[in-house]
């Protein structure tokens, strides 16, 4: 096993984007969830791209890929599902597997609508504090949690595994990505644990999109802001011309296990 050239403490990852200058205008609060639009079939949904690998995660100027943290969440899921119907956009769902465990019909309702599933540990847990050994257990107990609630669909998480707090050591990201695991990290951090105003957290999302031009960007379907924010920052994409990029793994399995993604729905 290849070992990164430092086991110091990384907070975040990002990778160079295409700077676009664009001004953030004040908006109306979003429309309650009776208010969607109708079902977008053009203007904001871009291509799928399909990754084997950390270095095959480029954007181009423009593309934007939708991350949802810590679910799923009764009450908060759903209300994100809807929106991204509404505007027939796919995002990618990295669940917790206690999350999963507790709520499993939940996280197939995700699967079947088409939207990629990863996980995000079992518990949240600062991985950067733990050793090798219970890093990498804590990562398969998510894995496991997941996999089980999406079992009765003959589904299977894909490869996207995401650090909780972003935390992460040289050595576990590079034995989490020798047991064929693609991190997922952020360009764009919505900060919508933040107790701000729906309209306050689309602002900041937007104006760093904007000065970055494309990116990852991460949401948490645990949170009441961000369910209400959604129809409204996505019109707000559209508007400025951003496309949605579907996000898909390739390329074998993790931990020896296979690995079927909801492409096969």
């Amino acid at each position: 096993m290849a070992l990164a050239p430092t086991d110091a403490v990384i907070t975040s990852a990002t990778a160079p984007r295409a700077i676009v200058a664009s001004a953030v205008a004040n908006q109306p609060l979003p429309p309650t969830p009776s208010l969607l639009p109708q079902r977008v079939t053009a203007g904001l949904a871009g291509r799928t791209l399909t990754v084997s690998s950390n270095s095959q995660l480029i954007l181009r100027p423009g593309e934007v890929i939708l991350t949802f943290d810590d679910g799923p969440r009764p009450g908060k899921t759903e209300r994100i599902l809807e929106t991204l119907e509404a505007f027939n956009v796919k995002a990618t769902f990295l669940m917790l597997g206690s999350q999963a465990e507790r709520h499993p019909a939940l996280a197939r309702i995700v699967a079947e609508q088409g939207h990629t599933i990863g996980t995000h540990t079992y518990d949240h847990v600062d991985l950067s504090t733990l050793s090798l050994t219970g890093a990498i257990a804590e990562i398969y107990a998510g894995q496991q949690a997941v996999a089980a609630a999406l079992a009765p669909m003959n589904l299977s998480p894909s490869r996207f595994f995401r650090f909780p707090y972003l935390a992460q050591t040289g050595l576990i990201r590079t034995t989490a990505i020798d047991n064929n695991f693609i991190v997922l990290d952020v360009d764009v951090d919505s900060k919508d644990y933040y107790s701000e105003s729906p309209q306050t957290v689309m602002q900041r999302t937007l104006a760093r999109l904007d000065a970055r031009g494309s990116g990852i960007i991460l949401f948490h379907d645990i949170h009441a802001r961000t369910a209400t924010l959604l129809p409204e920052f996505l019109g707000e994409l559209r508007a400025r011309g951003y496309s949605v990029v579907t996000l898909r793994s390739s390329g074998g399995s993790v931990f020896d296990e296979p690995v079927i993604t909801a492409d096969v729905l």
